[in-house]
């Protein structure tokens, strides 16, 4: 069990039959009144975030969320098949439980999968990635301003914007979590 109180930033807990998670969370002493924890959580299947506020000392389960290691192996159709690193079983998970970061990951790739009581409801790619750039405009000389960027396709077939001297066949680093160029790989 944990009280509201305890809540941290990342804490999961159960809550009306649902699990959420601390997106922010404040604790709030009125000069009058009781004092009360104001939060925003995440609903960790749906996704969908809330406001709300908790007396410090409710109680809520808490839940325990496995984050295990596969490799992603193909896709068919809809489906996309992880391999267990340790049994070497083949576990598909639909496209919708992927998320938008997933345009960055190619075959052979390590992400972590996401459950709550072996119920897969997320996947999480490797917070950075190294791609090929297969398709891009070449940059002018000379048509540069402060930071200037151009589209580039990427070997998965997600696109980003790139600084104007990156050119097709080069190696990029990509942040997952904001979608942005890093650095050259």
């Amino acid at each position: 069990m944990i009280t509201a109180g305890d809540f941290r930033n990342g804490v999961t807990f159960e809550l009306d039959g649902n699990v959420v998670q601390v997106i922010e969370f404040q604790h709030v002493k009125p000069g009058k009144g009781a004092a009360f924890v104001r939060t925003k959580y995440k609903n960790v299947i749906t996704g969908s975030v809330v406001e709300t506020s908790f007396n410090p000392t409710a109680k809520f389960p808490t839940a325990f969320i496995e984050r295990k290691d596969m490799q992603y192996s193909y896709s068919d159709g809809n489906l996309y098949y992880f391999m267990d690193l340790e049994t070497y079983e083949q576990v598909p998970i639909s496209e919708d439980k992927l998320g938008p970061a997933f345009k960055f990951v190619k075959e052979e790739m390590v992400c972590k999968v996401l459950s709550y009581k072996g119920n897969v409801f997320g996947v999480e790619p490797p917070n950075f990635v190294e791609l090929l750039v297969t398709e891009t405009e070449p940059g002018v000389k000379g048509d540069t301003a402060t930071n200037a960027t151009k589209p580039a396709t990427l070997e998965t077939g997600a696109e980003v914007r790139v600084p104007l001297f990156i050119n097709e066949g080069e190696m990029i680093r990509i942040d997952t979590r904001t979608g942005e160029y890093m650095e050259r790989a």
